[in-house]
């Protein structure tokens, strides 16, 4: 078979079987009359091969070796292929996703475009001052995402402030991204989420905040509760007991419920949810200690009439504490 019908039937050009000759890979194995290649049902296959395995990316020096080297064990370069394969699609993905964050910012001009890469760059750098001075000098110019998944990412306490900053004042995308991030199997990006939606202002930040007290992870809940007492929201006073049972941030918790009671009704609800917890028999001493002492700063006649009770508790320490807060209450 001629080269012409050669290209034709196998899809290769020409030019390219006359390189695969050049180099050794495949040679006609005959010549007609006229001088012209011969091409043999063997070498037609061999072509076939040496095409299979460039699919794979093996380079024509690697295809050489597999054909005609006969200890040649493809396990090892197959598995050089899947790695530097990983590695291609890696940097493919690095590089969709700047262009796709690049788009999102809507550049004017190409001034637009390399001010946003730069800023891109400056948020991967090793050095925390530099990324701390992209996020605060960077003004709206900085992708959403971008932002999230830096914060996200951010162990330097100095640049994980100056990120929040940023994404407080960032549009409602920020927060659903955020809202992701507390799913997250990271308990740190976990934690990382929670503090970002914190600072975040408006309804839509609460909302996700009361989902938040949900989560399984008892510090996305306690940081969610403690935002939510600031900001006067019901919904957080189990957590908020709960976190004062536990000894976690519990005098941050105490105080949160002591803003919430500067509502009466309020007020009464948190009593009435730390006297529950003190009679629970599962409650230990010193949780109920912690207790005693969140109802200092419950006003009204629920909390008083808890610690009055509490004053004769078979546990001294509870006692003497409840007494002492009575004092503190009327001073009479």
């Amino acid at each position: 078979m001629l080269i012409g019908e050669v290209s034709r039937r196998s899809g290769v050009s020409a030019r390219m079987l006359r390189h695969y000759e050049s180099l050794g890979l495949v040679r006609p194995s005959g010549r007609t009359g006229s001088g012209y290649r011969e091409y043999s049902a063997e070498d037609i296959r061999r072509i076939f091969h040496i095409e299979s395995l460039r699919s794979l990316g093996l380079s024509l020096r690697e295809i050489g070796r597999a054909l005609d080297d006969p200890g040649f064990t493809p396990s090892a370069l197959v598995g050089d292929l899947i790695r530097q394969t990983r590695d291609r699609i890696a940097a493919e993905t690095e590089l969709l996703t700047q262009l796709r964050r690049i788009h999102a910012a809507d550049p004017v001009g190409w001034e637009d475009v390399l001010q946003i890469v730069a800023i891109l760059q400056a948020l991967g750098s090793k050095s925390a001052d530099a990324r701390q001075r992209a996020v605060l000098s960077s003004g709206d110019e900085v992708p959403v995402e971008a932002l999230v998944e830096a914060a996200l990412s951010e162990t330097e306490p100095n640049v994980a402030g100056a990120l929040r900053w940023a994404l407080a004042r960032s549009d409602a995308g920020a927060r659903a991204l955020l809202a992701e991030g507390l799913s997250s199997p990271v308990a740190a990006v976990r934690e990382r989420a929670v503090q970002a939606l914190v600072e975040m202002p408006g309804d839509e930040a609460t909302a996700q905040l009361r989902d938040a007290l949900a989560n399984p992870d008892a510090v996305v809940r306690a940081h969610a509760a403690l935002a939510l007492g600031t900001r006067g929201v019901a919904d957080a006073v189990p957590a908020l007991i709960d976190m004062i049972v536990q000894g976690r941030n519990d005098t941050d918790a105490a105080d949160a419920l002591s803003v919430l009671a500067s509502d009466t009704a309020m007020a009464d609800q948190i009593a009435t949810g730390l006297v529950g917890r003190l009679a629970d028999d599962t409650t230990k001493a010193p949780a109920r200690g912690r207790l005693t002492q969140a109802l200092a700063d419950i006003p009204g006649t629920t909390a008083a009439r808890a610690l009055v009770e509490l004053s004769h508790d078979e546990d001294r320490a509870v006692a003497l504490t409840a007494a002492y807060l009575l004092r503190l209450r009327d001073p009479r």
